[in-house]
């Protein structure tokens, strides 16, 4: 089974998959590191501001890895904000039976009310590179993805009144 965790920044997509990771022993893995790993060996000229360009070239190589790991008939969980919404396209039937895919998505009225925390745990897993996150940005990012989501007939979590992302597996 593999298990694909998306969202966007902040909304604790690494610190999900850590979880599932200690509750079902299944390794995940983060594809920012990927990213990181690519540009930091100079595999690719693309910088981490790069985004837009960045999903397309993430994902070329993430669906293969997907594709292999079904192959082999071994679980993983992927996380990260470089998984299109349109990612069904890029498997047959006998692939997407073994795919689930969850968003996590903050209500604005949550991010509006947690902004401090959500600053505050940012690091909880994962030493991030001090950015200026804009809670206006993040709010419009979110519900961007909440219409994709629906848009694509995606799996989501939605973090309302209180952070409790949590999936069934």
């Amino acid at each position: 089974m593999i298990i694909l965790i998306g969202g966007t920044t902040h909304t604790g997509k690494t610190a999900l998959s850590q979880k599932l990771l200690e509750k079902y022993l299944i390794p995940y893995i983060s594809i920012d590191h990927l990213k990181m790993g690519l540009i930091r060996s100079g595999k690719t000229t693309l910088t981490p501001n790069d985004d837009e360009k960045l999903t397309p070239y993430l994902w070329s190589i993430v669906r293969e890895i997907i594709k292999t790991a079904i192959e082999n008939e071994q679980n993983i969980i992927i996380e990260g904000c470089y998984i299109p919404f349109d990612w069904q396209k890029d498997f047959d039937e006998t692939y997407l039976t073994q795919i689930k895919y969850y968003c996590i998505i903050m209500t604005a009225d949550y991010i509006e009310n947690n902004f401090s925390d959500i600053l505050k745990f940012e690091n909880v897993i994962e030493r991030r590179i001090a950015c200026e996150l804009n809670k206006g940005d993040l709010i419009k990012d979110n519900q961007r993805n909440l219409l994709l989501c629906k848009k694509y007939g995606l799996n989501y979590v939605l973090i309302d009144k209180v952070y409790s992302a949590d999936i069934q597996l």
